[in-house]
C-alpha cells in the first residue's frame, strides 16, 4: 500500500490555485448560494448530474458500507445521500475539504450526523490513518487540481484505503471522436477549468502512484465518453 507522511492538525491554508482559478465557485457565501442548486450543477455537467450521482450511489449501494471517505465536498445532493446510505448501513462517513465554508455547507444538509466526521484538510496531505477506509470517493475533484497536486491527492487516496478496499473516481474524460463536445467543451475547459484537460490527454491509471498502477480496476464512460467512472481495488 502507498505510504505518505501524516499532515499536521492545524487548518491548511487555501491553495493558491484555488484562489486564482476557482474563487468564483467556492470561496465565498455568495458563490455557494449561487452554485449549490441542482439546476446549476446539472447545467455545469450538461444535464448529467442526476445520472452520474445515481450511478455513483447505486455502485456504493451494491457494497457493504464500512468506512467511507469522500475527498472534497461537492454541490448538489450527493454528499447527504451518500452520508445517509452509510448511516443506514451501519457505516461511517468522513468528509474532507480544504475550505471550512464547504464543510459547513455540507453539514447543514446532513440531518443525522452521528456517524459523520468533517475534516478541514488538504486533499494532497490528508493526515488520516493509513489503510483505514473501505471506500474512498473522488467525485469531480481531480480535474480541478494541478498535475502535481493531483498526483499527491491520488497517492493519499490509495494510502488511506484498506487492503481489499476501493478508490472510486468520477470525473471528466476525453470524449469519443464522434462526440461534438470533444471540440466544443475543450474550449470551455481551457478557459474555465485550466487543469481539466489533463484528464483528456492522460489515462487515470497513469496518474496513480506507480506501485498502484497494476491494481485491478473497472472503467465505464458516459455521455459519449465525456465522463468516466474508474474503480481501483487495493491489494
Amino acid at each position: 500500500m502507498c505510504e505518505a507522511m501524516s499532515a499536521e492538525d492545524a487548518a491548511p491554508s487555501v491553495p493558491t490555485y484555488l484562489r486564482r482559478h476557482y474563487w468564483f465557485a467556492y470561496l465565498y457565501p455568495w458563490t455557494v448560494a449561487f452554485w449549490d442548486h441542482l439546476l446549476m450543477v446539472n447545467l455545469v455537467l450538461l444535464g448529467n448530474y442526476s445520472r452520474l450521482r445515481t450511478i455513483t450511489l447505486k455502485y456504493f449501494s451494491s457494497r457493504p458500507a464500512g468506512n467511507v471517505l469522500q475527498i472534497a465536498s461537492v454541490y448538489g445532493d450527493l454528499v447527504p445521500r451518500l452520508a445517509a446510505w452509510t448511516g443506514e448501513n451501519s457505516g461511517t462517513f468522513d468528509l474532507v475539504d480544504v475550505l471550512p465554508l464547504q464543510l459547513d455547507t455540507a453539514r447543514r444538509k446532513i440531518s443525522d450526523a452521528k456517524h459523520v466526521r468533517f475534516f478541514n484538510r488538504d486533499a494532497s496531505n490528508l493526515g488520516l490513518p493509513t489503510a483505514h477506509y473501505d471506500h474512498v470517493l473522488l467525485y469531480f475533484l481531480l480535474h480541478e487540481l494541478p498535475a502535481e497536486v493531483r498526483r499527491e491527492t491520488l497517492r493519499e487516496a490509495f494510502r488511506v484505503t484498506k487492503h481489499g478496499g476501493e478508490v472510486v473516481i468520477v470525473d471528466f474524460a476525453r470524449p469519443y471522436w464522434w462526440n461534438p463536445f470533444r471540440y466544443l467543451w475543450c474550449v470551455f475547459l481551457a478557459i474555465f477549468e485550466p487543469y481539466a484537460l489533463g484528464l483528456w490527454w492522460h489515462d487515470i491509471a497513469d496518474m496513480v502512484p506507480e506501485d498502484c498502477r497494476k491494481l485491478p480496476r473497472t472503467h465505464a464512460r458516459f455521455f459519449g465518453g465525456l465522463f468516466q467512472m474508474t474503480i481501483f481495488t487495493c491489494q
